[in-house]
């Protein structure tokens, strides 16, 4: 991977104004890196409550299941809506439902005899507030930041250091204080990201209208055939309107195709099968090195992404992730501590510029109009088989061993990444770097010129910033 000097080279345009030059940038930074401890927090909260009031490892995973069931089934919805009326309105409305039954949790937990019922209920709203908040966070980023990469590079390193904060922030709580208390906390940093979203309601709207995709990538979907109006669609329109934009680009469904079954062979096994391993050759106290060592490698990788510039950013971003496929061998091979925390560091590096890659990718490739939506079935397809994944880790490892299924998993890895590169639509891809859309840009500065349309398949005839 090299830093592309293309634009550099012409001398045709400035370089992209960095996202802390932008306040809209700074309010979302502040109210994301908020959300994401908060979510960081919820379950530990959870599952120690959980336990702590006597439900046991079972309704440990029926709080979590109802956690998870909502998001699966309403976040396509939940794109629909963001395009409907902004993602900043439904982002703001999420996290101000997640305030109230955070409260309300942190009441029964201080009341005492709380149902399991109860938990499972309050992680159902706060799980359905997810769905309607995540699909938004794909179309912000354009409309605050001009250096897309960049910006999502910085998110990438907050979500590292939420997930490392997080959790332990919360086991403190629970510890030293009492289980209300986290859950108060886990509300006011919700409170925080909403308070940070809140000014941000003059972004543009970006719905509306679909179609007239600049970068002029689209393949067979409304960026050829014209702006369409769809300010009367009732809601299925609107979902077969995304279906349509999101299917009509080979690289898109292509990799996210390929993603379900990784997260289903890869993701799915990998994280209950090589923390039991893990624990049982290095120890409790190892498992916590190691897991520090990758959320380390995360925000390494995240910095990465701030600097190097890849010309075809998929294609670098899959190179990355071959160093994920590390992470299920290590413990399969039974390594020593040492090699299995660098193994961590060089996986979770891997990851997370894999993560930069996408988001660029998806965020400047497609229209604002339509990107909440698409956002949305990147969410569903990404995210729906890694349950299934997780729940037959337990039995294939009963049948053939947990190492077996971890070599395994590590095997699929390298399948799954290699076919990636083998589809041209991936392979081809290259990036795009234009400034924030007019209409998002901050007050007062002038309209920065659009930037060349591509051919097809070829490299930008110049990358504007």
């Amino acid at each position: 991977m090299t830093t592309d000097d293309t634009v550099a080279a012409r001398g045709t345009a400035a370089p992209p104004a960095g996202p802390w030059r932008s306040p809209r940038f700074r309010l979302f930074f502040t109210a994301r890196s908020a959300s994401l401890l908060a979510d960081g927090m919820l379950m530990v909260s959870v599952t120690t409550s959980v336990l702590g009031a006597g439900f046991g490892a079972t309704g440990v995973g029926y709080a979590l299941a109802a956690w998870m069931a909502p998001i699966v089934v309403l976040v396509l919805f939940g794109g629909v809506l963001a395009d409907r009326f902004t993602p900043q309105v439904m982002m703001v409305g999420a996290d101000a439902v997640r305030v109230v039954a955070m409260l309300v949790m942190a009441v029964l937990f201080a009341g005492g005899g709380v149902r399991l019922w109860q938990i499972m209920a309050l992680m159902g709203v706060s799980g359905a507030a997810t769905a309607m908040f995540q699909p938004g966070l794909a179309s912000i980023v354009p409309r605050v930041a001009e250096d897309i990469q960049r910006a999502n590079a910085l998110l990438r390193v907050s979500e590292s250091m939420a997930t490392l904060i997080g959790p332990g922030l919360a086991g403190l709580l629970v510890a030293y204080g009492d289980l209300a208390g986290s859950f108060v906390v886990i509300a006011a940093a919700y409170a925080v990201s909403a308070g940070g979203l809140l000014p941000l309601r003059r972004l543009a709207a970006g719905g509306g209208a679909v179609g007239g995709d600049p970068d002029g990538t689209t393949e067979g979907g409304t960026g050829k055939g014209g702006a369409v109006d769809e300010s009367d669609d009732p809601m299925w329109r609107r979902l077969a309107t995304g279906w349509h934009e999101f299917r009509s680009r080979t690289w898109l469904w292509g990799v996210i195709s390929l993603w379900a079954v990784y997260g289903l062979f890869v993701f799915g096994p990998s994280l209950p099968l090589g923390a039991a391993l893990l624990t049982e050759q290095h120890g409790a106290t190892g498992y916590g090195w190691i897991a520090s060592a990758d959320g380390l490698g995360t925000i390494i990788g995240g910095l990465l992404g701030m600097r190097v510039r890849p010309h075809r950013p998929l294609v670098a971003g899959v190179c990355a992730m071959f160093f994920f496929a590390l992470n299920p061998l290590a413990p399969a091979l039974g390594w020593n501590f040492a090699l299995t925390a660098v193994t961590g560091v060089v996986a979770g590096c891997g990851f997370a510029f894999w993560g930069v890659m996408w988001a660029t990718s998806v965020q400047s490739h497609i229209p604002l109009a339509v990107l909440s939506r698409v956002s949305a079935y990147d969410i569903a397809g990404s995210i729906m088989v890694i349950p299934l994944g997780r729940a037959l880790a337990g039995p294939a490892a009963e049948s053939f061993g947990a190492d077996r299924v971890l070599l395994f998993s590590s095997a699929v890895s390298f399948v799954l990444l290699a076919a990636m590169l083998c589809v041209p639509a991936i392979r081809g891809l290259a990036r795009i770097d234009r400034p924030t859309r007019d209409a998002a840009r901050d007050p007062g500065r002038p309209p920065a010129p659009e930037p060349e349309r591509e051919t097809g398949k070829e490299a930008p005839a110049a990358a504007e910033a």
